[in-house]
């Protein structure tokens, strides 16, 4: 198989794993019906928010209920789309800011207004921990949002991050879920967090919570961040603990998962498995440093081409950066080069690695890479314009390799988020 068409083959795997999860073929099915006597009030935050909304609009438009359903939603700045009865504004992400806050304190003023005979639907995906950002009492925003970069750049996971975030938030770990009580609460959400654990899915705004304060500031004291003052407080404050398991007021809410990185996977999985390759799925959530896990994988794909074996390498998850450098690029993408570098242009061997939301990192912007494409060749270009990898590598600089070299993956928002897709095709 010639490489172009190695490259086209990449692309379409990732394609398939986004459309399994887009708003408009997961969504319909699990929309709860407008109750009698009552409206619909429809919050939400997250990437595929915008999406998810008008999946939602079209079904109750289409049976004539239009006019009972009003709402207000948040979503990533440059993922908007045109609705005709819910309002959505565009916040910041992966860093909060001013919209973030407004968005959230809008959200938790509406839902506490819901009626006896009303139902809150809340539309949840990936995202929405940076995009509702209600910080609890004495603490800035300028502290929160210094803290979250402190936090992005440390290399801590996303499941740890959210500990935090969660006790730092009048709005996460179950307190959204609070302010809608006693009306009925119904969330359906769209996974992007390893074992698709509710409570990190936006940091659980409609869900009980496991953890606790005192985890909140091990995770800080893990990764060497020595907070301000006022969240050092918060973090010892009681008063700031989410909600539990049995809380009362998490009595009249129900929660939906109605897309998954599994999901995504297998349909990813189904279109290398036609062109002819085995599958080997290593997992829907996998975590770790990005460059050591594509040197890891690059291992694997080695070794599969020594035995001979035409296999497809499938994985999922969200992978991190520990920022050292100054250069650009997400996880993905500095995946992409740790994979390239350890592969050393081994022949039969191609690679994709993208964010299902169609953004990898890099200046936060909408046109930002999804991620990038890994060929025999890469390093071979590179060598041609006397680029060294290594080095691109060492500055977390792998938006300016790819760009040099060919291989950036960039389709703008997909208006779904399901995490990460890496796909590794080895063809001896």
């Amino acid at each position: 198989m010639e490489s172009k068409s190695v490259e086209a083959l990449l692309v379409e795997i990732y394609q398939a794993s986004v459309a399994t999860a887009h708003p408009e073929t997961c969504v319909p099915p699990h929309l709860p019906p407008v109750p009698e006597g009552g409206r619909i009030l429809i919050v939400g935050a997250g990437k595929a928010a915008s999406a998810m909304v008008v999946a939602a609009e079209r079904h109750y438009a289409g049976r004539g209920l239009g006019d009972r359903v009003q709402g207000f939603v948040t979503t990533r700045h440059g993922f908007k789309l045109p609705t005709q009865y819910i309002e959505i504004i565009e916040a910041g992400h992966p860093v909060p800011d001013a919209n973030s806050i407004s968005g959230a304190a809008r959200t938790l003023e509406a839902v506490s207004k819901a009626g006896p005979n009303d139902l809150v639907l809340c539309l949840l995906s990936g995202g929405a921990s940076a995009l509702w950002s209600a910080p609890v009492d004495g603490i800035s925003f300028e502290a929160k949002q210094a803290l979250t970069k402190q936090l992005l750049r440390s290399g801590a996971r996303i499941t740890e991050m959210n500990c935090v975030r969660r006790h730092l938030s009048r709005i996460k770990g179950g307190k959204l879920a609070a302010a809608a009580h006693p009306a009925k609460l119904v969330t359906l959400a769209m996974s992007d967090v390893p074992k698709d654990a509710p409570a990190s899915i936006g940091s659980g705004p409609t869900v009980a919570d496991p953890t606790s304060l005192a985890e909140a500031r091990d995770v800080l004291a893990r990764y060497g961040i020595t907070p301000p003052a006022e969240i050092a407080a918060a973090l010892n404050n009681a008063g700031n603990e989410t909600l539990k398991p049995g809380a009362p007021m998490l009595e009249s809410a129900t929660y939906k998962l109605v897309a998954t990185p599994l999901a995504s996977l297998e349909a990813a999985a189904e279109v290398a498995r036609k062109a002819g390759y085995r599958i080997d799925v290593m997992g829907d959530s996998l975590e770790g440093e990005a460059r050591e896990v594509g040197r890891f994988h690059a291992a694997m794909a080695l070794d599969a081409k020594r035995r001979g074996e035409r296999v497809a390498l499938l994985s999922g998850g969200e992978l991190t950066v520990t920022v050292k450098g100054n250069g650009s690029g997400g996880p993905n993408q500095e995946y992409a080069l740790g994979l390239a570098i350890a592969l050393d242009g081994a022949a039969g061997i191609s690679a994709l690695a993208a964010d299902t939301d169609g953004i990898d990192g890099g200046g936060g912007n909408a046109d930002d890479p999804a991620g990038a494409v890994v060929d025999p060749g890469t390093l071979a270009r590179a060598r041609e314009r006397n680029l060294n990898a290594a080095a691109f590598l060492e500055n977390n600089d792998s938006t300016g390799f790819f760009a040099k070299v060919g291989g950036l993956v960039q389709c703008g928002p997909t208006q779904t988020n399901v995490n990460d897709l890496r796909v590794i095709l080895v063809d001896p």
